[in-house]
């Protein structure tokens, strides 16, 4: 039962640090925290830093995974061929980038409520 809860802890504390990190490009929150919780436990520090690492591990091996998926589909289905890339018609317009996409407030704040729900602090065996 106490794994169980270090472990939801952990894992809690690294979305949330790493979500932290993300909107804030601070690459030091997650030290931060983890000095903090240290500090107190070493057992959960110590799970919290592993919960991040596996995390970060996950993010990097589907990027690659998703990067080589991409390469092998623009092998296998070109868009256009070379005899059509001759063919075509060169036109020296310039083309205008794509808006970024922007969060509506309502997508803001259901990100923050669930932020919100996620650092509540928990006893174990509650949910």
């Amino acid at each position: 039962m106490a794994d169980e809860y270090l472990e939801r802890v952990a894992g809690e504390l690294a979305d949330l640090a790493l979500a932290d990190e993300r909107r804030s490009a601070d690459n030091r929150i997650v030290d931060e925290i983890g000095e903090i919780v240290g500090a107190s436990s070493q057992t959960l520090q110590e799970a919290f830093l592993t919960a991040v690492r596996v995390r970060r591990a996950e993010t990097r091996a589907r990027q690659l995974l998703a990067e080589r998926a991409a390469e092998q589909m623009n092998k296998a289905t070109p868009l256009i061929s070379q005899d059509e890339a001759a063919d075509a018609e060169v036109v020296d317009e310039p083309s205008e980038a794509p808006a970024p996409a922007q969060q509506s407030d309502s997508e803001t704040e259901a990100v923050m409520e669930e932020i919100d729900n996620l650092i509540k602090p928990t006893r174990p065996g509650r949910r």
